[in-house]
């Protein structure tokens, strides 16, 4: 099963947009969603607070603004790997 990783923060509204696309991806391109609050880790504070949500799915990294296709493409290819 892929591991996709979300880097977030409370009160992200556009993190929860990407939760709720991942989730109705689900069903079509199972995964384990792994939330990063970066908030608890001064580097990825310092790397990502202008950019997240940020997702990793495997070699593959996106950042805001994240649409449900390329999130889609992003799992189909990595499926493929």
């Amino acid at each position: 099963m892929l591991t996709v990783t979300l880097f977030t923060k409370t009160g992200c509204s556009l993190c929860d947009k990407v939760k709720e696309s991942l989730d109705a991806l689900q069903g079509s391109f199972p995964h384990q969603l792994q939330e990063v609050d970066i908030t608890q880790d001064e580097a990825l504070f310092q790397t990502y607070r202008y950019t997240i949500p940020v997702v990793q799915i495997g070699d593959v990294e996106l950042a805001a603004p994240i649409t449900a296709v390329q999130l889609q493409q992003a799992l189909q290819s990595t499926q493929k790997s």
